[in-house]
Formats: structure tokens, sequence, C-alpha cells
């Protein structure tokens, strides 16, 4: 009788999304802060559009550059351990290989089944020193564009998260018409980006959209509530 294959589903784009995750929800929340703060302290649309495109402008930046220094960080990290792990199975190689037989220790294997495994995986240098990198200091290599990636994703998903509540300013000439509008279009998409990161993620998509609804609107609230009490 024939059997349904086993498929395992895995998310496998998780930097990928945390980035999109870090750029959109700062995007989002930053200039829709900064428009509705203004919006309860200045008469035009036009001044909010040119401090909302500032805004996004060097958000996205300063955001991006965070990005490639924490990657270039992770990257410099890996390499730093795993020079570290060369010299030590060549100065001091019996400590070295009773870490690989504690990992196999950890598995509940016994030493008998455990000599063979050991020898093998210290036969070669470069499989012993991948083994202690993932198994002993849970490093995984990091892909050598993560960098440029990171910095780009990020930027990119903070303009285009800024760009939503800054739309209406641009084509509505009322100013509190302006910020209703672009209240109504940022939870909207606040709510959608939200659920579909929770979609994504694995967690209840309909409570990752009312958490980041939840924050924007705060966040929006305070600043523009700040501006017309200092006001």
């Amino acid at each position: 009788m024939p059997s349904t294959p086993h498929v395992e589903q895995h998310f496998e784009a998780s930097e990928t999304v945390r980035d999109v995750v870090i750029g959109m929800s700062d995007g989002l929340t930053v200039p829709f802060a900064l428009a509705a703060g203004l919006s309860g302290t200045v008469a035009s649309t036009g001044i909010i559009v040119i401090a909302g495109l500032a805004e996004i402008a060097a958000g996205s930046i300063a955001m991006g550059l965070g990005g490639y220094l924490a990657a270039r960080t992770d990257r410099d990290h890996y390499r730093s351990e795993r020079e570290r792990e060369i010299r030590e199975t060549v100065e001091v190689p019996e400590k070295e290989t009773e870490e690989v037989a504690d990992v196999f220790r950890g598995y509940g294997m016994s030493e008998q089944d455990i000599a063979p495994v050991v020898q093998a995986v210290c036969a070669d240098q470069k499989r012993w020193v991948d083994f202690m990198m993932r198994f002993e200091l849970g490093f995984e290599e990091p892909d050598p564009s993560r960098a440029r990636n990171s910095a780009a994703t990020i930027a990119i998903s903070y303009i285009l998260g800024g760009l939503v509540p800054l739309a209406p300013y641009m084509l509505v000439r009322q100013l509190y018409s302006a910020l209703s509008v672009s209240m109504v279009v940022t939870l909207m998409a606040l709510f959608a980006f939200g659920y579909v990161k929770g979609k994504l993620t694995g967690i209840s998509a309909l409570r990752g959209g009312l958490q980041t609804v939840t924050i924007g609107g705060l966040a929006s609230a305070a600043a523009f509530g700040l501006a017309r009490w200092i006001s």
C-alpha cells in the first residue's frame, strides 16, 4: 500500500525576514509618529512631506549601516573563533578530542560507540573544526554576502515602510484630512505587515497584526499628543 512521503517544512529565510521586519516596522512607525507629531504644530502638509522625506533618507541610511555593521561583527566573530579552534586542534589536540567526545556523551552514547565516531571526526582537521564550531560553540558559518544583503534589505524596507504614512500628505492638501488618511492607511499597513510576519514566523497571525498596530498607534498618539502639548 503506497504511503504519502513525509515532507518537513522548515522556514529557511529567517535572516532576510528579520531584516525586513526591522526595516519595515521602523519605517512604518517612525515617519508615522513624526508626521503625526508635526501635524499638531505646523499648518502645511509641504513641511511635513519635506521633514518626512529627510527622516526616511536619514533613517534608511542609519538602519542599513547598522545592519551592515551587525552582520560584519558576526562574521568577524565567527572567523576569530574558528582561528582559535584551529590553533587548539594543533596545540592541545587531546583536549579538543575529549571535547568532541563530550558532545556525543551529551546524547547518551556509550564510550564504546563514541570512540570510532570521535576518531572519524578528528581524522580531518577541517571536519574537526567544523564540528567544534557547530556543536560545541553553536556557530553557523555566515554567508559572505550577508552584510551587504542585510544593509540593502533593511534600507529598502525602511524606505517602503516610510512612504506609506507620508503618501497621504503628498496627495491631500488639507492637513487634518491628510492626518486622518495617514492614520487609517498606516494602521492597516501595520496590521497587514504584522499578520504576514506572524504567518511567516509561525506565531499567531492575528496576534502579530494586533501587536504591530498597537505599537505603531501608541507611538503616533504619543508624538501627536506631545507636540500639541508643547505648542
